[in-house]
């Protein structure tokens, strides 16, 4: 789960990790008043959106006046963001914050994530801050320094003064970071993040450090403990039919292509898309329905499916185990009374209750073809998604 700026920084705050003075105003009036409460000679006016590269499309500007301050929030207010990290469509923007600026001698990267191969929570720092990381990790690999935590000894301070001689710091910056990064941890752990990433941390001209701009994910199966942090999420931000199939307890990520796709297992789905691929076709959707689904559950789930004004065609692959064909073949059914559809819908079904699943499907709609095997099934897919175009 992500979050945005002025949420991370709060949580920065309660983990003493410092920031710039800021007041988030979701309306123009709020502001002017932001601007008066925080004195001094320019503010940044940053859109509130969950994607990167905001201030290269006009979502980061500086006011140098009460006045322009509220113009550029006029200008970004109830419109819509497009970033290289958004659709074409982009995000909408409800609120902004409004940020006291500070006269910047430098700027660094400082992020800490979990590295799945060494199994260890990673600090990741760079001279190069203010830039895309993979940027500099591709053309200057010279300059990022990773440092990994042993779980048992704890972040040790030589650890801190390693980043801190990196970064060319020097006397109370040393010990600064060090408490900096100590939060980060602390944070980092209490509220079972999966990365937290500060991008730009800044040098200001009086040699304190400053946590620009703020980035925090969240581990959502972990959510469940952390009822404060499930009250940060904006559902404006997210996919719609995500969010739906959220609630009925579906993964279902949305993709571009235009081929729908319901699977039993996270494995066998993914095997289904890269066939897809294989075949010269492009997914819309990666969808698991799970080992316990119900009826209820795969009627919601192809609802979804077919709610994509993109999808030309819907692969149904499912290998019985836990969850029945004939579970699967109803669910599709009821689905097709709730909505009316031409869309051709493949269907491949092996194992537990297939026949019974198989013989529920015959003959009960014409736009739905039983297909031998999980190759036949992606090319007859691939072909009529491409038929209907």
């Amino acid at each position: 789960m992500n979050i945005h700026e002025f949420q991370a920084k709060q949580l920065f705050r309660e983990y003493q990790i410092p920031v710039p003075e800021s007041i988030v105003v979701t309306t123009v009036s709020g502001a002017s008043d932001a601007t008066k409460t925080l004195s001094g000679e320019s503010w940044a006016i940053k859109a509130q959106v969950h994607a990167g590269g905001r201030g290269k499309v006009g979502g980061v500007k500086i006011a140098t006046t009460a006045e322009a301050a509220s113009q550029l929030t006029a200008e970004m207010l109830g419109k819509r963001l497009i970033t290289k990290q958004t659709d074409a469509t982009g995000l909408p923007i409800n609120s902004v914050l409004i940020e006291k600026t500070y006269p910047i001698k430098r700027e660094f990267y400082l992020s800490l994530i979990l590295d799945r191969h060494q199994e260890r929570l990673c600090f990741v720092a760079s001279v190069a801050g203010g830039m895309d990381i993979e940027a500099v990790a591709a053309e200057s690999p010279e300059k990022i320094i990773s440092l990994f935590i042993n779980p048992a000894a704890g972040l040790q301070a030589y650890q801190c003064r390693q980043i801190a001689f990196a970064l060319s710091l020097q006397g109370e910056q040393i010990k600064a970071l060090q408490n900096l990064m100590s939060g980060m941890l602390q944070l980092f752990v209490e509220k079972d993040a999966s990365q937290i990433e500060i991008n730009p941390l800044v040098e200001t001209e009086d040699n304190s450090l400053f946590a620009l701009d703020a980035k925090i994910n969240f581990d959502d199966n972990a959510l469940a403990l952390h009822k404060d942090i499930t009250a940060l999420r904006d559902t404006a931000q997210e996919d719609e039919k995500e969010n739906k199939a959220k609630q009925f307890d579906l993964s279902y990520i949305t993709l571009n292509g235009n081929i729908g796709c319901m699977v039993n297992g996270a494995g066998l789905a993914m095997a289904t898309m890269d066939l897809v691929k294989l075949k010269g076709g492009a997914p819309a959707n990666f969808l698991d329905v799970g080992g316990g689904t119900n009826t209820e559950k795969v009627t919601e789930a192809f609802k979804l499916i077919v709610s994509d004004t993109n999808v030309q065609a819907v692969l149904v692959n499912i290998f019985g185990g836990i969850v029945h064909c004939d579970v699967i073949a109803l669910g599709i059914l009821e689905a097709l009374k709730q909505i009316k559809t031409d869309l051709p819908i493949i269907v491949r079904l092996e194992g537990t209750h297939a026949e019974e699943g198989r013989a529920l499907l015959q003959n009960a709609a014409p736009n739905i073809i039983a297909a031998d095997n999980l190759d036949h099934a992606a090319e007859q897919a691939v072909s009529l998604a491409g038929a209907t175009q």
